[in-house]
């Protein structure tokens, strides 16, 4: 059997085995499934790279996805406001399930209008690569933010901070811990009741940092950055949370990215 034919099989045995169904009257309707989410991270040596890489998503890729019904794009580079030097373009691109995310790469190649669109960035030679690599990471969201929101920021993009954490736990067991500390324990309750415009919270399903989860908080600007994450940290709620004992010790590592989108991303 062909091996994605063979993932596609085993994505929809899954998924039809953790599905939430309506009870025996049925009267209640089904949980809004949670979007699956790839993000992926380019590092390039040279500005012609980050160029064409530019290009190839702006005229190319997101078009491409977009054709196929997928929406809410978001592509980011970091803020100057950061501390990150190496040349960056970011793409979150979310997904309905699974199957959709194995089959884009065999859909995209079906586009004649992605490959032409495409070509300076499909077709290049080794000897000019578009990039220097790119890490993939496959995330799944949350079941207290089960699907991504935009941004509703509309100040000038340039200036924004798109504030991209990645919480690495010591065991699977403290990462568990974690995510219902995010859920359950009340802590996007807290992001939400202090409007820091959330785009996704979502556990890493794949990644080289495991186990972790990610989420990104939008600022119109750096200091609205600080004013916020101040009010958090003398938020009653959460002096209350991370007294609990049993949610403490569960983050053995923190990964801070200031971002930006560019005029391109759907946000």
């Amino acid at each position: 059997m062909n091996p994605t034919k063979f993932l596609l099989l085993i994505t929809g045995i899954f998924t039809l085995a953790s599905c939430k169904t309506m009870d025996t009257n049925h009267s209640t309707p089904l949980a809004q499934s949670r979007e699956y989410y790839q993000l992926k991270i380019y590092t390039f040596d040279t500005d012609e790279q980050v160029q064409t890489t530019d290009n190839y998503l702006k005229e190319a890729y997101l078009p491409g996805l977009k054709r196929l019904g997928i929406q809410n794009i978001g592509v980011f580079k970091p803020s100057p406001d950061g501390t990150d030097s190496v040349k960056k373009i970011l793409i979150l691109v979310p997904f309905s399930s699974l199957a959709q995310f194995l089959t884009l790469e065999e859909e995209l190649g079906k586009d004649q209008t992605y490959l032409s669109a495409g070509q300076d960035y499909i077709g290049v030679s080794h000897q000019h690569p578009p990039y220097s690599r790119f890490e993939s990471i496959l995330l799944k969201a949350f079941e207290d933010m089960p699907a991504m929101q935009a941004s509703k920021l509309d100040g000038p993009r340039a200036n924004r901070i798109y504030e991209l954490r990645s919480y690495e736990s010591p065991t699977e067991a403290y990462f568990k811990n974690k995510v219902d500390m995010f859920n359950a324990g009340g802590e996007i309750k807290l992001f939400e009741r202090l409007g820091f415009n959330a785009v996704f919270y979502a556990e890493v399903i794949s990644g080289p940092k495991m186990p972790n989860l990610m989420y990104m908080t939008t600022f119109s600007g750096l200091s609205s950055r600080e004013e916020h994450w101040k009010e958090f940290g003398e938020a009653p709620e959460w002096e209350k949370l991370k007294a609990m004992p049993k949610y403490m010790n569960n983050v053995s590592h923190i990964d801070i990215s200031y971002l930006y989108p560019t005029e391109y991303s759907d946000y």
